[in-house]
């Protein structure tokens, strides 16, 4: 469009001739208007290539009115998401997370849902979004592709991700093996609009550790956010995603609150960086029993009561989850209340040293635990036909630290229980553990590359246990950065 400008200039140029007999004062004001028109021009040129809808000043002595395509849109009435700002943002912007912002290499936080459709900790403003033509919203797309590279010492069971459950035990032949996948590259699209109710906001996410092959899709996020009121797929509101440690691990220390439930939530901000969370989240039971027939049966949501508080140090969140099990069986059926707490939090300011930690108890919800996930460990039934949920607890703590603006580490470690219980085979899962150290190179924000070596042991009912070390790097690409 800049190729305009030169032709309005020759324009001006070829009409001089025309006027060469016109009196000095006719032509002085004819070649003054034409210089207002051609300036009026270049700034409506400027307008339109820098995406601003603000109006140009009209220059000294220019009486011409804006063109009405140039003028700013109104935006629709209560909302303000169709008003560009001067940098070519939204004029209105989402709050920013007071907390300080800690890098992970997973970057599972940034897909997390938060109190007053809140930006992730660190994002300033509407990074990387764009306007979608005539209409209030904002998309992004981002993800990115991470390759991973481990040798283990021994046999790890699932061989993509360090999860000690997993693991054989007894004797093992001791010959090392190699592995290498790119299954967790991801790709995420999000989208913000501002509405008479608030910002809503849209997330969909997926990477490759589906069923299907060996990178099968596998959707990860699929939820909608309107103002406090969240619905859709992603993680549960039993979780703390700002309290886990950075690893290159995908799985992180089993011990974590894991999972990705359909859910209904209600956040309830408060106020000195206080909030509630309410939640009915839907997480089938997983029962163990050898009754002819036997299947777990959903009989009501499970509830999540959270309470957290935020502050530019760190935050402390306490949660809660009351959940119904039951199963049905040829001749029996039973039901049985479940339920468990977590404390967690993280505590240090950005570009310092952070401790993430936490604490598990629960009776019954094996389904929302990460190393007891899918093993049919929420309850057992005996040979009576009760339903007895099952004990577990445990703890994490992380500690990361920052070397400089490029390198930092972090130390994690973790230790799960399940309760010992007669009606469980000998090789059932009895505790693991989980020890992690690494160290981290991102010498710019859009790639990163990392050195870990890990540690995991699993003890089973009847005593056996198994170990393995692994030494993983990983390199990674965002591609928005």
């Amino acid at each position: 469009m800049k190729n305009a400008v030169p032709l309005v200039l020759l324009a001006v140029l070829a009409a001089a001739p025309a006027h060469a007999q016109s009196s000095d004062a006719q032509r002085d004001a004819e070649i003054a208007r034409l210089r207002q028109t051609v300036e009026l021009l270049t700034r409506r040129i400027e307008v339109l290539e820098t995406g601003r809808a603000a109006p140009p000043a009209a220059p000294a002595g220019a009486t011409a009115t804006v063109p009405a395509e140039v003028a700013p849109a109104a935006a629709p009435p209560g909302t303000a998401a169709a008003a560009i700002g001067a940098d070519g943002g939204p004029a209105v912007l989402p709050e920013e997370s007071p907390l300080p912002a800690h890098p992970t290499f997973d970057e599972d936080e940034l897909a997390g849902a938060r109190v007053d459709n809140e930006l992730p900790p660190g994002d300033e403003g509407l990074v990387g979004f764009f306007p979608v033509r005539g209409t209030d919203t904002w998309l992004r797309l981002s993800g990115y592709a991470k390759l991973d590279a481990m040798y283990d010492t021994d046999d790890a069971g699932y061989s993509d991700m360090f999860i000690p459950s997993t693991f054989p035990v007894g004797d093992q032949s001791g010959d090392g093996s190699f592995n290498m996948h790119a299954r967790q590259t991801r790709f995420t699209l999000e989208a913000r609009s501002l509405t008479d109710y608030g910002w809503l906001r849209f997330v969909l996410q997926n990477d490759f550790f589906g069923s299907g092959g060996s990178y099968g899709y596998r959707l990860r996020h699929a939820w909608g956010q309107l103002g406090n009121t969240y619905v859709g797929y992603g993680w549960s509101a039993f979780m703390d995603l700002d309290a886990g440690p950075d690893t290159l691990d995908f799985a992180g220390p089993g011990v974590i609150p894991f999972g990705r439930v359909t859910s209904i939530r209600q956040y309830v901000p408060l106020k000195n960086g206080n909030q509630l969370v309410f939640a009915a989240e839907h997480a089938p039971p997983e029962i163990t029993s050898t009754l002819a027939g036997a299947s777990a049966r959903t009989t009501a949501p499970n509830l999540v009561l959270a309470m957290r508080h935020e502050g530019a140090s760190g935050h402390l969140q306490a949660s809660a989850m009351l959940r119904q099990l039951a199963y049905t069986a040829d001749a029996e059926r039973d039901e049985a209340f479940a339920g468990g707490l977590t404390l967690s939090g993280a505590w240090g300011g950005a570009g310092s040293g952070y401790l993430t930690y936490g604490a598990l108890g629960g009776h019954g919800i094996a389904a929302y635990v990460g190393d007891l996930l899918g093993l049919g460990l929420d309850a057992v039934v005996d040979d009576t036909g009760a339903l007895e949920p099952l004990d577990e607890w445990g703890g994490w703590v992380g500690y990361g630290h920052p070397w400089n603006a490029d390198w930092r580490s972090t130390l994690t470690w973790g230790r799960l229980y399940l309760e010992r219980n007669a009606w469980l085979a000998p090789e059932t899962f009895r505790r693991s553990d989980y020890v992690a150290a690494n160290l981290i190179y991102a010498p710019a924000p859009s790639w990163s590359w990392g050195l870990e070596l890990l540690y995991g042991k699993l003890q089973q009912q009847d005593g056996e246990d198994g170990d393995v070390f692994r030494v993983q790097t990983s390199l990674k690409y965002d591609f928005v950065k």
